[in-house]
């Protein structure tokens, strides 16, 4: 069964802490509870998305600066 790191709140996500640097997290890396693996941007605010269970990244549902809605998946885990 696949997990999936769900967004925790209504917004834009972002998989880079900013436009000049590298992506939080990427598919094939190694995430463990507490890691960062995005960012959401709600009204100029920026929070981080923490992972809730460890896995290792196998995709990504929602692509970087798409709007999302609260509980939509954000990384699939495998």
């Amino acid at each position: 069964m696949t997990k999936q790191i769900l967004s925790p709140l209504p917004g834009t996500f972002y998989r880079k802490p900013a436009p000049d640097q590298p992506a939080f997290k990427d598919v094939g890396d190694a995430v463990a509870v507490g890691d960062v693996v995005g960012l959401i941007e709600v009204m100029k605010s920026f929070n981080e998305v923490v992972a809730d269970q460890a896995g290792t990244i196998t995709g990504f549902p929602a692509d970087d600066e798409e709007p999302v809605m609260a509980g939509q998946p954000l990384v699939d885990l495998g």
